[in-house]
């Protein structure tokens, strides 16, 4: 089966065959187990993300994967009706076709029975990719000149994860450290929501926590703690007063928020307006507001 899948790097999948087998077999069912079976994600050997077209278009033009480990990994164009016509690929196939052109991967195609089989359920973004994982960075390397960094605490649903990797990348974050109880960013629903940048937006996770944070002032970094406490200044008017330094900014998870003892240890603690008694915002729109507003202010 290896040397079949070496000797064929593209295969048009129609109907059951044996190389349909083989591909549901040793492609998506074994990585698939692989990626969902281990209940901690972040000792995987593979990782089995969900991109449609947009996001992988994007891993593809960057020349990398999983942020930086090369593109050694395999793309599974997965969409009912994925075929050649006239000499032109449609679908997924025909969206990637100029950047799977440009480099050593090799894919494969199959149709949407193929798709629902090998993961148990028709919902998917057309594109299956397969890569090693690659090494966690540490904090001293995501913060080598860094200006703007996300902090997280408690961030455990992945929708909202990887909305705030998208959220980071938009608007100019170069790094998110993550605090204790956060999800996985390169859990496969965070990777989709992402739109991809989990794959690209360099990340580390705190060994100590929450004391990690005199590393961030150790390197320059003024730490500001969001906070729905009417008291707290506000997240414009903290971001105005600290001009031009390096700004850390910490959310905590969706309800709760951040944990009084973090809170204690950042610099200042900032609040956004809010009205019609609402408490406050959903983590990750919270997150993009105080993106935006550094982004704006930023010299």
């Amino acid at each position: 089966n290896g040397d079949l899948l070496s000797a064929c790097p593209f295969l048009r999948l129609g109907g059951r065959s044996q190389v349909d087998d083989v591909v549901s077999d040793f492609f998506f069912k074994r990585l698939l187990r692989t990626s969902y079976e281990f209940r901690e994600f972040r000792h995987q050997a593979v990782q089995v993300v969900d991109l449609g077209g947009l996001a992988a278009r994007k891993v593809l033009r960057r020349g990398r994967a999983l942020r930086g480990h090369g593109l050694r990994q395999a793309l599974h164009g997965l969409q009912p009706g994925l075929g050649q016509h006239g000499g032109v690929v449609r679908g997924q196939g025909g969206e990637l076709a100029a950047d799977l052109g440009g480099v050593d991967v090799p894919f494969y195609r199959a149709g949407a029975e193929v798709m629902a089989e090998v993961i148990g359920f028709h919902l998917n973004r057309g594109v299956l990719a397969a890569a090693p994982r690659p090494a966690e960075l540490t904090v001293a390397e995501v913060l080598d000149g860094a200006r703007t960094v996300a902090v997280l605490e408690g961030v455990n649903d992945h929708e909202n994860l990887g909305s705030i990797f998208r959220n980071a990348a938009g608007l100019g974050v170069d790094a998110v450290l993550f605090g204790t109880g956060c999800a996985d960013p390169l859990y496969r629903r965070a990777v989709r929501v992402s739109m991809g940048h989990a794959l690209l937006v360099p990340y580390a996770w705190a060994p100590a926590w929450p004391a990690e944070l005199d590393t961030l002032r150790d390197n320059g970094f003024r730490v500001l703690a969001m906070t729905p406490n009417p008291a707290a200044p506000t997240l414009a008017s903290a971001m105005a007063e600290l001009g031009d330094a390096k700004i850390a900014m910490m959310v905590g998870a969706e309800g709760p928020g951040l944990k009084e003892h973090t809170m204690r240890s950042s610099d200042v603690r900032v609040r956004i307006p809010m009205s019609r008694g609402t408490d406050s915002l959903n983590v990750a729109t919270a997150a993009a507001l105080a993106f935006y507003e550094r982004d704006r202010l930023a010299p």
